[in-house]
């Protein structure tokens, strides 16, 4: 008598399913979105009346690896956008010997005016972490981490790019015949940030021309950082850190942001509004990973090009 085969059960072919899914899921995003590096374009009107437009190269969270050819080489090729003005928002270390890498990287960059300040990956190699702690809140420091050679990276933006560090302070720059005032902190997410300093440093620069554009730049965007630049009357801030949330849905975005932000504006820009002022807020995704974390999900790896215009 012939022998008839079961059914199989449905909750077999509803797992079959979600493990091939989830199979594809981490090829993509292993295998191949994170090497899918994009110039996101944006542009804000935020500038004084009168201002010309200000085209600037933003770039974060680079997380260097000595091996990350690829990133290095994209990195490079943006100097052909020819900015007028770099934003490093930090954390462009990702490995002990990564600072190889970033001279290939932002070598091309030399002579174009820039400002930068750090992230913790600026001072610090990164850890393994349990990737579902990012669920219950900002990730704690790791103090077993190895110290990097910040004074190196330092050394590098400052001597041989020419670019300025906003850790705690302020500068004015001269970009393309004008005056542009800027102001930063170093790495909120570690409570290196120091807002008292910044009134003082900023009168340091003394008056400055009506037309003179104004911008704060950070590394990790907490609010309380945000609202003190705002307040500040920064006509844009730009930060780092979220790596756009690294992982998103599609249909539903950043699962999570790594500070206390609002997740819808992990990402991209927005706009910033406290105490009856506001002003743009470009959130880079960044163009790396943690070397222990080797994944993108429709979240591309990203620099900005982000044209500031005079306001109507």
């Amino acid at each position: 008598m012939p022998v008839v085969p079961r059914p199989a059960h449905p909750a077999l072919g509803v797992f079959g399913a979600v493990t091939a899914a989830g199979a594809a899921a981490a090829v993509w995003g292993i295998g191949i979105e994170r090497y899918l590096f994009t110039v996101r374009h944006a542009h804000a009107e935020c500038l004084p009346a009168g201002a010309r437009p200000l085209r600037i190269l933003h770039v974060s969270d680079a997380h260097m690896a000595p091996w990350q050819n690829r990133k290095q080489r994209w990195l490079a090729s943006l100097a052909e956008l020819e900015p007028d003005l770099v934003v490093n928002t930090g954390d462009n270390l990702g490995h002990s010997e990564g600072l190889a890498g970033v001279r290939r990287a932002f070598a091309p960059l030399a002579g174009v005016p820039g400002v930068f300040v750090h992230g913790s990956n600026d001072v610090y190699a990164p850890a393994p972490r349990n990737p579902l702690r990012y669920f219950l809140g900002p990730s704690a420091s790791s103090p077993k981490t190895v110290r990097l050679d910040t004074d190196a990276l330092d050394r590098f933006f400052t001597d041989d790019l020419g670019w300025h560090g906003l850790n705690n302070t302020a500068t004015s720059l001269e970009v393309d015949g004008r005056r542009i005032d800027l102001f930063g902190v170093d790495d909120a997410h570690r409570d290196w940030d120091d807002l008292d300093a910044l009134p003082d440093a900023i009168s340091e620069l003394g008056e400055r021309p009506a037309e003179t554009p104004v911008l704060g730049v950070t590394h990790a965007p907490y609010q309380r950082v945000l609202n003190a630049f705002v307040d500040l009357r920064a006509d844009a801030v730009l930060a780092g850190h979220t790596h756009g949330g690294q992982v998103r849905l599609p249909g539903y975005g950043t699962i999570v942001a790594n500070c206390d932000i609002p997740r819808k504006q992990a990402r991209g820009l927005s706009t910033w509004t406290h105490g009856g002022h506001s002003a743009p807020l470009n959130v880079s995704a960044g163009c790396g990973h943690s070397i222990y974390a080797p994944v993108r999900f429709a979240c591309f790896p990203e620099a900005t090009l982000l044209t500031l215009l005079p306001t109507a």
